[in-house]
């Protein structure tokens, strides 16, 4: 089944991409809100997930919140424990994966969620 694609979709698609910081639905909508006022809440999070689904966008999700990033490559993301900051990392050179020592263990890997915990480098030299 074919989905319109909406004039708020287009634009909570615009906000994300235009992004960089990993934001939750709510930073979403109140910047959707500027364009758009009588949107609502629960319509952004309804398009977030179509766009989640038709595979535009990410959701990171640490247990506490969901957080989304329309970048939708490869990558790898550093979550900050002083500020809550998500950073992405580009994967090359960081992890190896023997795709093939994996697959002689019985196990065939479809895709690759990493997220590395600790302290962001604007923290750890003070630059917040």
């Amino acid at each position: 089944m074919q989905r319109r694609n909406t004039n708020q979709r287009k634009l909570i698609y615009e906000v994300l991409k235009n992004t960089n910081i990993h934001p939750t639905a709510d930073w979403i909508y109140e910047q959707v809100r500027k364009e758009i006022s009588n949107i609502s809440l629960g319509t952004v999070y309804r398009n977030l997930k179509v766009l989640k689904e038709e595979g535009k966008i990410l959701e990171i999700n640490d247990g506490k919140q969901s957080r989304f990033d329309a970048r939708t490559d490869k990558h790898f993301h550093f979550k900050c424990t002083s500020c809550a900051g998500i950073y992405d990392i580009d994967k090359e050179g960081i992890i190896e994966i023997n795709d093939a020592k994996l697959a002689q263990m019985g196990y065939f890997v479809q895709d690759l969620d990493v997220v590395f915990v600790g302290i962001c480098y604007k923290c750890k030299t003070g630059e917040n």
